[in-house]
């Protein structure tokens, strides 16, 4: 295979969460000298303020915003000629499965479309280039539920169980289809539940801690039972590094924490982490945990097996569960501002007076 050229690398979604955690983690714990161009269509969960301490070293430079969105080919292909793009890292999705359940148009739209669009244009401007590649971010939720005992692997069939992930494995089953048929240069991860700083509130993680920290109910679907494998959210970016540096092409790499937790012992964690903190009694925020009716499709339980990547890619986690944990409590608790203005719906009006986009 020939080297890859890693010059000049598309992040779509990279106003995100996962994205602009990535766009940190390059910048910061690697040696690449490139540009990183991030193109984010600023939905609600899209904040450029995540991204405020690397425009200010790089903007103009080595890092590129443009607002777009992934659907719009005429956008893509302007951005693609622009830059010269010869790595696409495609974080861009519709990713909170209760707006699936309710709203799932968008996420037909934005992630099996959005996602056609692209390896489109990665077609048609890389022309068998073997030096450029598509990285796909994916979901272990495209496997559905497993029992007790079981790991997903990579060649796990796929049982999608909500529009959302139904979504995913469609534009999983793509990107895999364009590398068989047109040779095009890709790969494709597929993680487990993600936490850490600049997620959305209205994730599991950060959902609790700040209700816990505000006192409001802790609503719990079911029993609470389900279980969930987390990964830091650095984690997640150090081994897509790895893979688009090293992963062989048209390969897939699981991506776990290895960290398998019921919903209910999380949230009860939490609620005694942050006792802890705010010197209370350790079952203090317990007594806000309320039991509401379950989710539709509620899948049981996910478990990644991401021995592949740890040893063909030497990849492994750099963080445990309580390290991570407390980073991220850490985090939020210090980052009220960033917190009320994600909620409050201010922060639009802050991506609007220093970047002057609507």
């Amino acid at each position: 295979m020939m080297k890859r050229r890693l010059k000049n690398i598309l992040v779509t979604g990279g106003a995100g969460f996962i994205g602009s955690n990535f766009i940190h983690y390059v910048f910061n714990e690697t040696k690449f000298n490139g540009r990183i161009i991030n193109i984010d269509k600023l939905t609600y969960a899209g904040n450029l303020e995540n991204l405020v301490e690397i425009d200010n070293k790089y903007g103009g430079e080595r890092y590129f915003f443009e607002k777009a969105d992934i659907c719009d080919f005429d956008s893509l292909k302007r951005i693609f000629e622009k830059y010269d793009i010869d790595t696409v890292v495609n974080f861009a999705a519709e990713s909170h499965v209760d707006r699936s359940i309710f709203g799932p148009k968008d996420f037909v739209q934005t992630n099996i479309m959005g996602t056609f669009t692209l390896l489109e244009l990665a077609r048609e401007n890389w022309k068998g280039r073997e030096d450029a590649l598509f990285h796909h971010i994916s979901t272990d939720e495209v496997y559905g539920s497993i029992q007790e005992g079981e790991y997903f692997y990579e060649e796990t069939t796929y049982k999608p169980n909500s529009p959302y992930s139904a979504s995913k494995a469609s534009s999983d089953h793509l990107v895999r289809a364009y590398h068989k048929t047109y040779g095009l240069p890709t790969t494709i991860s597929n993680c487990s539940n993600n936490y850490g700083s600049y997620q959305f509130p209205e994730k599991l993680i950060p959902l609790m801690m700040l209700n816990i920290l505000e006192e409001k109910d802790l609503p719990v679907y079911g029993d609470g039972r389900n279980v969930r494998d987390w990964l830091y959210v650095e984690d997640h970016c150090s081994a897509v590094w790895e893979i688009i540096n090293k992963g062989r092409d048209g390969e897939t790499y699981n991506i776990g924490g290895e960290n398998e937790w019921e919903n209910i012992k999380l949230v009860n964690f939490l609620c005694e982490k942050i006792a802890k903190v705010k010197g209370k009694n350790e079952g203090y925020y317990k007594r806000l945990i309320t039991f509401v009716k379950d989710r539709p499709g509620h899948d049981r339980r996910y478990a990644i097996n991401c021995d592949k990547i740890k040893n063909e890619l030497g990849w492994k986690r750099q963080y445990n569960f309580e390290e991570g944990l407390d980073s991220t409590i850490k985090w939020y608790m210090t980052n009220k501002g960033w917190v009320d203005r994600v909620r409050s719906g201010e922060y639009k009006k802050w991506v609007e007076k220093n970047y002057g986009l609507r």
